[in-house]
């Protein structure tokens, strides 16, 4: 088995707040982990822990077979892992290809680039997520879909081989799901290993090889789609009694 990422017994607490609860998984390259979760079960937090954005309180993560849980975030940048945020904050000012090509710069073949060849490869991947209608406009000016876009696409620019996903999809109508959805399934066509955060359950289903179930901070459930939402205690605890 041919892992790319190994997260073990990962655990944060804030302040005495248990907010992740020694979880362990492992992701095979060229696979999709759904992680789902009622709201507030943890899973920011846990993607924020496989790239840095925080660090563990205990536990390790493990990318390529080497521990990376104590590097910087821009360190597992550099290593070949991006993600995307659920609160969308492009770079004020600047066009939707200059931040694109912000991505290219910091990402894992950053130290090599010029801005031109940076913005070059920005072009190309604003076309993958169907965004370069936009690239001269501001992106503040940008509507809620289009952001979610511009978003993916700074990611993809910078070269990840794992890409983490957090609610890519929330507040889109089904024409853009279903277009956002063919987007991620080309991503890992081109060889990247995916975690996506997903509340819309057609999309994860869709879309995953595997689903993790957080709740409050737990790991409670894992496997294959339709094996996990038949699971008792993901419906008592996620899907809701109704849907027994």
């Amino acid at each position: 088995m041919d892992n790319i990422l190994e997260v073990r017994n990962l655990t944060k607490r804030f302040h005495g707040l248990l907010a992740i609860d020694r979880v362990t998984f492992a992701l095979e390259r060229n696979q999709i982990l759904g992680l789902i979760g009622p709201n507030g079960a943890g899973k920011t937090t846990l993607v924020s822990l496989v790239s840095g954005t925080l660090q563990p309180t205990e536990g390790s993560v493990l990318f390529e077979g080497k521990p990376i849980h104590r590097l910087a975030g821009f360190r597992r940048a550099l290593l070949g892992i991006a993600r995307t945020f659920q609160v969308m904050r492009p770079f004020p000012g600047l066009t939707v290809l200059d931040n694109v090509a912000v991505g290219a710069l910091f990402g894992a073949a950053g130290s090599t680039r010029q801005l031109a060849a940076a913005r070059e490869d920005a072009n190309r991947w604003l076309h993958f997520v169907g965004l370069d209608h936009r690239v001269r406009q501001r992106a503040d000016a940008l509507g809620g879909p289009d952001r979610k876009r511009l978003e993916l696409a700074k990611a993809l620019a910078m070269r990840p081989k794992l890409l983490l996903l957090d609610e890519v999809m929330a507040g889109l109508n089904p024409v853009e799901i279903e277009e956002v959805i063919t987007v991620i399934k080309k991503v890992r066509d081109q060889g990247i290993s995916i975690v996506v955060i997903e509340h819309v359950m057609k999309a994860i289903q869709s879309l995953s090889d595997r689903l993790l179930v957080l709740h409050h901070g737990e790991k409670i459930a894992e496997g294959k789609p339709q094996e996990v939402l038949r699971n008792d205690q993901v419906i008592a605890a996620y899907l809701g009694s109704k849907r027994r």
